[in-house]
């Protein structure tokens, strides 16, 4: 009877995909002087976070300690530790969003959403998290679905954003 290899399995696949990420991106940035920013945005870029498992891997390539990593990681707002939503929606929340009425907008994008800012949403469908500074203050109040960038959302609006945005299974 011939011999079948091993099935493998989601979590074996995915750790496979991670290291092959990672191991990319150290390889175009890790020489690169300050390359620790480039290294983690080509990771995140490509996973769509940045996974703990990749940290150390990191972290030695670029002679670095792991709280180093962690401190720049934790510094900038952009870098997420866990998986985002399907869909993201970020929320501007700087001063002059705030004297649009961003506040409204975010009472009601959580009411909608059914969710927190902040979180992802338990079916992972939606990502709702604050933005301090979209720079399209002249279109107040500003947010971004998915990496596009919308002016003078009101309540209505942002329904017919979310209205356009379909929940991918």
């Amino acid at each position: 009877m011939p011999a079948h290899p091993p099935a493998s399995s989601p979590a074996a696949d995915r750790s496979a995909e991670v290291d092959a990420v990672v191991q990319r991106a150290i390889a175009t940035h890790a020489a690169e002087p300050g390359g620790l920013l480039p290294l983690l945005h080509a990771i995140q870029d490509a996973l769509g976070w940045l996974p703990p498992d990749a940290l150390p891997k990191v972290a030695s390539a670029l002679n670095l300690s792991r709280a180093e990593v962690h401190g720049v990681i934790s510094f900038y707002h952009d870098f997420r530790t866990s998986p985002p939503g399907r869909r993201v929606v970020k929320i501007c929340r700087a001063e002059s969003c705030q004297a649009m009425g961003s506040d409204a907008l975010v009472k009601h994008a959580c009411s909608t959403l059914g969710m927190e800012l902040g979180t992802t949403r338990p079916d992972g469908a939606f990502t709702l998290e604050p933005v301090y500074c979209l720079g399209n203050c002249a279109l107040s109040p500003s947010i971004m679905v998915d990496g596009a960038l919308h002016g003078w959302v009101t309540r209505q609006r942002f329904d017919a954003l979310m209205d356009e945005v379909p929940e991918v299974e």
